[in-house]
């Protein structure tokens, strides 16, 4: 019986061997400096790689880690205003301990990024409603929510100031057509560092509703028309699709929310000013490095201070990164 020659797995001929042409043998590429090729031992690509990337780590070693450095040796010393330091070990982290206003400007600050924090949510429906398929000047509302983030601080504060006096501003005034007898806010103790905390969730909103945005770009349409076809209404297509495919841009908005929002100084120096009465119980962590280091000019106590606000900062955002495998998911 003859063996058929047509199908995929028949066996070539001796002619048809014979006038193939010899396979192609693969050539070994060497590195930059003459070494063996790509596939040999680490290091084998030589002095390039670190050339290329030396400029970037002297910017990093120059303006980060010096400046963690020398602020760590300045947090154990006892500094002047005109120089000069005496190694006194530990004692100003000690001191700081038992300062109460520590602890006020920690829950200040806290209280602040709780505020800040509540634009997340608020961002990721705003986000999902400028995506709407058919939205006319969707470019233009993104444009105008990002205004605020752009802005300048001092800017933002004056008009703010003018929204939150207690006589003639524009929100009591408002409050006062439903019958609500408005605050002072920037001079009540207990209002001030909620007023400074709404301007900051207003002015961190664009940033947010940018870049959830573009992580909406990335959800493929397919999965809403499928939700649609197994009759899942806008609301559980928005709680089952677009949420758990949002949560990496969420995540990453969170880190830099949270991150920020420690940092607070000039929007609350802006709105507050300097001779505010209830500027003492409304601290928070940056301004009383400031106020120590810049004002009362204990530096070696400020430092101390700043390495603290280093410390929780790390801590936060460890936490963050640690708790995000629950609630995160890979798209």
């Amino acid at each position: 019986m003859a063996t058929s020659t047509h199908g995929p797995r028949a066996a070539a001929s001796p002619e048809m061997a014979a006038a193939r042409p010899p396979a192609p043998t693969a050539r070994r590429r060497p590195g930059w400096l003459g070494g063996p090729g790509k596939n040999a031992v680490s290091g084998s690509d030589g002095l390039w790689p670190w050339l290329f990337v030396l400029p970037l780590l002297t910017g990093v070693a120059v303006f980060y880690l010096w400046p963690i450095l020398a602020t760590a040796y300045l947090s154990l010393t006892q500094s002047g205003p005109f120089g000069g330091s005496t190694f006194t070990g530990f004692s100003n982290f000690t001191a700081l301990v038992k300062d109460d206003q520590l602890y006020l400007s920690l829950a200040n600050t806290l209280l602040y990024t709780g505020i800040v924090l509540i634009g997340v949510p608020i961002a990721v429906y705003i986000a999902s409603l400028l995506n709407l398929p058919g939205l006319r000047f969707a470019q233009f509302y993104r444009a105008l929510f990002f205004l605020p983030f752009v802005a300048m601080p001092t800017a933002i504060a004056m008009v703010w100031r003018l929204l939150f006096n207690g006589d003639f501003g524009l929100i009591n005034r408002g409050l006062g057509l439903v019958g609500v007898d408005g605050p002072y806010w920037i001079s009540t103790p207990t209002t001030a560092m909620i007023a400074v905390a709404i301007v900051g969730l207003w002015s961190s909103l664009g940033f947010s509703v940018i870049v959830l945005g573009a992580g909406l770009k990335n959800i493929p349409p397919e999965l809403y028309e499928a939700a649609e076809l197994d009759g899942a209404s806008t609301w559980r297509q928005f709680r089952s699709v677009t949420v758990p495919l949002l949560t990496p841009s969420i995540f990453f908005v969170t880190i830099v929310t949270v991150i920020s929002s420690f940092q607070l100084f000039d929007l609350l120096y802006a709105i507050l000013g300097s001779s505010n009465p209830v500027l003492p119980r409304s601290l928070s962590l940056v301004y009383f490095f400031y106020r120590e280091g810049f004002v009362n000019n204990d530096k070696g106590y400020a430092a101390a201070i700043a390495m603290v606000i280093l410390v929780i900062i790390a801590v936060v955002t460890a936490l963050q990164f640690r708790m995000q495998r629950r609630w995160v998911q890979d798209v």
